[in-house]
């Protein structure tokens, strides 16, 4: 009787277990793939914008490639690494958000078309990592020092990032704003800004025109005006409060039954001793400028509170924010109260006006002439017809902001329109030519991969892509390394002469952060859910 073969069954097993890793990868790279191809139509000058309705009903409009995937309800793991991935280099870089995600679609198309010729992913991860630092070391060569006193130039490139956008026709509103809040706050030795120190303020009414950088600080909150209190004060003492004025509640709830009209009036009495001794405390500190902090335990203020400050003469704005609380206090130069114990005359700011002011029916609070700010920082007040417009107006001017501050940490500047991706393109085809083996493949792949920018650039302009991508590339070998797709024109030009810059650390951080993602994607070959 013959043994029985054990061959069989073991070779279909070990097929098994090729099979199965291939299509986790797949289905990663599909995912993914999908949400590059999603955003892919909002690249560029002439990219079209989105329409995204919340879960609770709201109505956003973008072509900001971050907010688009921020808003997206994206539930494959995989995929949902390209919105971390957008999320990235909106921290890093704060533009090129959508770039970086169909870079990221392009090298995983590249990376499907090698692990179908059989290279091993591992290979392929590490060659792109291995290009991508290639790249960087080419754009580099390629790029232009900037001096952040050349305003000019500062200004081309936050024009270049607003040219995307909805707004893309107030850029030469927005751009000196955005450079001028940045070049307020850095000195000639700092290496980076927060963007923290910045207070947009947003308020519907008027138009995009009307958004101004302000001296001093702006609060969108409102005087309290419903006693009549005052609404201008100069020589403001100003203190910022996290105690209410109004009466304390217990910790549990509980019910008093008042059976009598003398017990009544005993509980008012205590109640205005308590908050006249308040404001009392407050006014023989020097204060004559209140903001208090918002609680969600109880009211910032009562009528009492109100008639006795309208008649001690002090000005009150009530709910101010949490997260405001450090930015005002650097900004005044005062310490936040949380005690009325603690009301003393060095905790308080000094400015020459606070007033409330009215711009195209929007009220806001200005401080003006701040004595000893304990930190440098910029208000800016945004203003649109609409909240949508608005919304998106504040988003572009962050990206114009974000632009800025990368030159502030890389003082390097490069061409836009497409022109570096196909210079890098073509350098790594020659050097990829010089390698041997896998890399040589894996080289030659992620330099067609980076054809990807001008390609979309091209293609959402309504313009012919492969004519304008062989045109580009003709004049690249030519040897004119600034040629790039005019967008408004429709045809190849020297792309410097039509002012259109970006930052280096836009694109460098584009290139690793994509590199990246595209690796760990890679090296992914199983997927198991837990519960």
């Amino acid at each position: 009787m013959a043994a029985p073969t054990t061959g069989a069954p073991a070779a279909r097993r070990n097929f098994q277990n090729t099979e199965k890793p291939m299509e986790v990868r797949l289905s990663n790279m599909t995912a993914a793939k999908a949400v590059a191809d999603a955003v892919r139509t909002s690249l560029g000058p002439r990219g079209m914008d989105k329409m995204i309705t919340t879960a609770n009903g709201e109505v956003v409009i973008t072509n900001d490639g971050a907010t688009i995937l921020k808003h997206m309800s994206v539930m494959h793991p995989a995929a949902r690494m390209l919105v971390d991935l957008s999320a990235a280099q909106d921290i890093e870089a704060g533009d090129g958000t959508t770039s970086v995600v169909v870079l990221a679609g392009s090298l995983l198309g590249a990376a499907e078309k090698l692990l179908g010729k059989g290279i091993h992913p591992t290979i392929i991860a590490e060659s792109f990592g291995r290009a991508a630092k290639k790249v960087v070391e080419y754009l580099e060569e390629i790029s232009t020092p900037v001096d952040l006193n050349d305003r000019e130039s500062l200004l081309r490139a936050a024009s270049t990032s607003l040219s995307s956008k909805i707004v893309s026709q107030y850029s030469s509103i927005l751009s000196p704003i955005a450079v001028d809040s940045v070049l307020r706050l850095v000195t000639p030795a700092s290496t980076n800004v927060d963007l923290r120190d910045i207070r947009l303020v947003k308020k519907v009414g008027g138009t995009i025109d009307d958004t101004e950088l302000m001296d001093g600080v702006l609060l969108h909150q409102n005087v309290i005006t419903q006693a009549g209190g005052p609404t201008r004060i100069e020589k403001a003492k100003i203190a910022i409060i996290q105690f209410q004025l109004s009466p304390p509640k217990p910790d549990m709830d509980n019910q008093i039954v008042v059976t009598d009209y003398r017990q009544m009036d005993k509980i008012l009495k205590e109640e205005r001793v308590y908050i006249l001794n308040l404001c009392k405390a407050i006014k023989k500190s020097g204060c004559n400028v209140l903001l208090i902090q918002k609680s969600i335990l109880r009211d910032a203020t009562n009528e009492l509170s109100l008639a006795y400050l309208q008649k001690l003469k002090i000005l009150a704005v009530r709910d101010v924010e949490r997260d405001e609380i450090e930015f005002l206090a650097r900004s005044l130069g005062c310490k936040p109260i949380s005690d009325v114990e603690q009301m003393t005359a060095d905790k308080l700011g000094e400015a020459d006006l606070v007033e409330e002011i009215s711009k195209n029916g929007a009220k806001v609070v200005k401080i003006s002439g701040i004595k000893n700010p304990s930190g440098k920082t910029v208000s800016v007040l945004c203003t649109g017809a609409n909240s949508l417009v608005l919304e998106e107006s504040e988003r572009s001017l962050h990206d114009a902001l974000c632009v800025v501050r990368c030159l502030v940490k890389k003082r390097a500047l490069i061409a836009g329109g497409g022109a570096p991706e196909i210079h890098v393109s073509r350098l790594l085809s020659q050097y990829s030519q010089t390698l041997k083996g896998m890399e040589a493949y894996c080289f030659a792949a992620y330099a067609e991969a980076l054809e990807v920018i001008p390609t979309t650039l091209a293609e959402n302009a309504g313009l012919n892509p492969i004519a304008m991508v062989t045109e580009l590339r003709n004049r690249h070998a030519l040897g004119e390394r600034s040629a790039g797709i005019n967008v408004r024109k429709g045809v190849i030009s020297n792309i410097l002469e039509e002012n259109v810059l970006q930052p280096l650390l836009v694109s460098t951080s584009a290139i690793e952060l994509a590199t990246e993602t595209v690796g760990l994607l890679l090296r992914i070959d199983d997927y198991h859910p837990t519960r």
